[in-house]
């Protein structure tokens, strides 16, 4: 009995221990343990969510939603960025129109230990002619495209297929039945055109020609919210520029819906030129205007060399 007893102590003791230098450990080396648990959030070899340095975990909403509430202070600063002169009970008005037509919810891939949610931003830069890209694009999941990014005759350096187009009122294309129109708005006007464009029709005007009417799955349309561009412009852009390019939130949201991103089409040409892969260069001085073109560059090549996306520089 006296033996059974003393076996019994030293069992509870050597628990009581082990307990104490586990909680120990996590505590002095948080960041070995997070790993230690996170080593299955994906199939991909390596998971962005794995990234130590990583620092766009944020919990700032990359898309609006119906149960989404847009602080005034975001709306303020959201107004200034194409000089929107309505206020916010309009805004919120028009917000909640929107989701009466359009999924109450961004349609996202969850994460899973059992699948890799690889994704391929595709940029218009000039630097795509020649890079016969248009294989690997293809093979990723999601294939992320914007403005006037086309595919017809140019296959081979950037692929055929699009998961997602981003695209504001002026720089609206038709999509097929199976992409997501994801919207960058800058006005209240684009919730608008966003609305009649895939309905009634749009007659409204803006600073240039936009389509009254385009093609697009109703079900699939994403908004990107104005938060999230503050956000970005703010802590990824530290400011510089007016707001950031199509083309930099383009990489930012891909960073927080995919665990493998690859960036393709970026920056100038091989002659210096801010060109488009589909056109013929006639302003030789073409810059990137109001966007602070080549400080995300070097953002997007940082976070290569940080091994957090693969970055393709084309030719």
């Amino acid at each position: 009995m006296i033996t059974n007893r003393k076996l019994l102590t030293f069992l509870l003791c050597a628990t009581g221990i082990s307990v104490f230098f586990s909680t120990h450990d996590r505590r002095r080396f948080p960041k070995i343990f997070s790993l230690q648990q996170n080593t299955s959030v994906c199939a991909c070899e390596k998971c962005l969510s794995e990234d130590e340095l990583l620092e766009f975990n944020e919990t700032v909403e990359p898309f609006l939603s119906a149960n989404f509430r847009l602080s005034e202070d975001d709306f303020d600063w959201w107004k200034n960025l194409q000089d929107e002169n309505r206020n916010f009970s309009t805004y919120r008005a028009t917000v909640d129109m929107l989701f009466k037509i359009f999924p109450p919810s961004p349609k996202i891939t969850e994460p899973s230990p059992d699948r890799c949610r690889s994704c391929a931003v595709v940029g218009n830069s000039g630097n795509l002619k020649g890079s016969h890209y248009g294989p690997l694009i293809d093979f990723q999941d999601v294939i992320i495209r914007m403005n006037a990014g086309q595919t017809k005759g140019y296959e081979v350096d950037v692929g055929n297929r699009t998961t997602h187009h981003i695209m504001y009122p002026e720089s609206a294309i038709d999509l097929d039945n199976t992409t997501h129109l994801v919207l960058f708005p800058f006005k209240i006007m684009d919730f608008e055109w966003l609305i009649k464009a895939l309905t009634t029709g749009f007659n409204g005007t803006s600073y240039m020609p936009v389509k009254s009417n385009i093609t697009a799955n109703k079900d699939l349309v994403m908004v990107i919210n104005p938060g999230f561009i503050r956000h970005v412009h703010e802590m990824w852009l530290q400011n510089k520029g007016k707001y950031p390019s199509t083309g930099f939130m383009a990489v930012v949201l891909a960073l927080h819906i995919c665990d493998e991103v690859h960036v393709f089409g970026y920056g100038a040409d091989n002659d210096g030129n801010w060109s488009h892969y589909w056109e013929k260069l006639k302003d030789k001085n073409l810059k990137t205007g109001i966007h602070p073109g080549h400080f995300e560059y070097e953002v997007i090549q940082q976070l290569a060399e940080n091994h957090t996306l693969k970055f393709y520089s084309g030719w």
